[in-house]
């Protein structure tokens, strides 16, 4: 797998085949393309100024490095020196070419082996074959070689078939025919191309495997490039999704990463971006105007117009509109995220409501508490996060500032606008500035204390002091 050049045109210093497409780097999909139709593991060809694609593929392929940008040619070279010597097909791909298939990889292979011949080719009649080299057929049709756009005659520059850069080749004929690539006098570069005309002078068959120029196998050389790819591939990863039983109600707005996942009767509204690791479960809508990355939706949810980043939401909750569930972020089932919500490395309990205007950060919230507008969580000091921790069924009344480290035990309240620094015990009411710790009185119709509970029998006296 060729991925030695920088890609200059892309004008960028990430190497062009570690350039996303739908989330990916290109290269990724031509090693799914390359495994799927050899089930081994390939040899990616690469060079000083693309030093990072070495690491980028340990995982999953053997690297080979070419020292000098000397051509294709030479890029083989250097890979023949870590092909064992037991192979006998080669197949060569270039990795700026993430649209291919491993069907047409097996195909290709396929078409070699059936005819014994020294190399079979992919070509492509172009509908636009600038810069492309062009395939030189007898009048019979066979191929007798490929002459490259910068070395072409005005004459052979009027041939519309090309060759698409993917080759299946006898791995005998190929180590020993290697070193007998001469340097192009236009470019001083090694082709591989100048393979097909040595195979004929040694009386040897060139096969070629026409396919149609549907612009799958264009290599990618700009942004330009790089962004019809991008939206060749969502149409297609879209398409897959929709007959996976996933509804998209304007499936050109909807952007997926290839790594999401979506279950049955999800409905993706019109604006919708999906990145990275991010699952969405059954009968969901993500409405319009949310970006979820690397994040985790249960079933039955309502999402719409926020972010979620590397989060958990479960069953049935409501988030949004304008909410953002930034790193760590859990909320517990049937919970009611609301406008203007932010939530920071929090786990919420079941059915807890949180419905506008307000910030829990590093924080425990337990079931049924109700979080007033414009509460915060104060979990930063200036020097480290502190953490606190909210019981079940509290009621935080309107502006609660929550000084951490703090607990607020179950059941217990704070008044409107009180900043609580000190813990608060359960079923106490928190109130003032700073918050003091009361009793909570009961009116008309509250259910009487368990005595069980410590509680007075009857209703406290109230304070004098108010």
């Amino acid at each position: 797998m060729l991925a030695a050049g920088l890609g200059t045109r892309m004008r960028s210093r990430v190497p062009k085949v570690l350039h996303a497409v739908c989330g990916r780097p290109m290269l990724e999909y031509v090693l799914d393309a390359a495994d799927g139709a050899t089930g081994t593991r390939p040899i990616v060809v690469y060079s000083p100024a693309t030093e990072t694609v070495r690491d980028a593929v340990t995982a999953r392929a053997d690297t080979a490095l070419q020292d000098e940008p000397r051509g294709t040619g030479d890029a083989v070279r250097a890979a023949l020196t870590a092909l064992p010597e037991e192979t006998e097909d080669v197949l060569i791909l270039s990795g700026d070419v993430p649209l291919v298939k491993a069907d047409l990889l097996a195909a290709l292979l396929e078409a070699r082996a059936l005819d014994h011949a020294a190399m079979a080719l992919v070509a492509v009649d172009a509908l636009d074959p600038t810069g492309l080299g062009r395939v030189v057929r007898t009048e019979g049709g066979t191929v007798e070689r490929i002459v490259e756009d910068k070395d072409a005659t005005d004459e052979e520059r009027q041939i519309t078939e090309v060759n698409a850069g993917l080759y299946a080749l006898d791995a005998a004929w190929l180590r020993r025919r290697i070193g007998d690539l001469e340097p192009s006098a236009t470019t001083g570069e090694l082709y591989l191309t100048d393979l097909v005309a040595m195979a004929r002078e040694d009386g040897r068959l060139v096969a070629a495997l026409e396919v149609e120029d549907d612009g799958r196998l264009t290599g990618i050389n700009d942004r330009s490039q790089l962004a019809r790819a991008e939206w060749d591939m969502r149409v297609e990863l879209n398409d897959t999704w929709m007959k996976a039983g996933v509804t998209m109600v304007d499936p050109s707005t909807v952007y997926l990463d290839h790594s999401v996942e979506l279950a049955e009767d999800v409905i993706l509204e019109p604006g919708v971006v999906l990145r990275g690791a991010t699952k969405v479960g059954a009968r969901t809508r993500i409405a319009t105007g949310c970006q979820l990355h690397d994040t985790v939706v249960g079933e039955d949810c309502v999402i719409w117009a926020s972010i979620l980043e590397r989060s958990t939401v479960e069953d049935e909750v409501t988030i949004g509109p304008f909410s953002h569930l930034r790193p760590g972020a859990h909320v517990g089932s049937r919970s009611e995220i609301g406008n203007y919500a932010e939530i920071k490395n929090s786990r919420l309990g079941t059915h807890v409501r949180q419905h506008h205007m307000s910030y829990l950060g590093d924080a425990d919230v337990g079931a049924d508490t109700n979080v007033g507008a414009g509460t915060i969580t104060a979990n930063y000091d200036g020097v480290a996060k502190h953490r606190t921790t909210i019981g079940a069924g509290v009621f935080l009344g309107v502006d609660t500032m929550l000084r951490a480290p703090l607990t607020l035990g179950d059941g217990s309240k704070t008044g409107a606008g009180s900043v609580v620094t000190k813990d608060v015990p359960a079923g106490k009411l928190a109130v003032g500035v700073p918050a003091r710790i009361r009793e909570i009185r009961r009116t008309v119709g509250d259910a009487p204390p368990d005595p069980a509970d410590g509680a007075p029998s009857k209703p406290a006296a109230e304070d004098p002091a108010g």
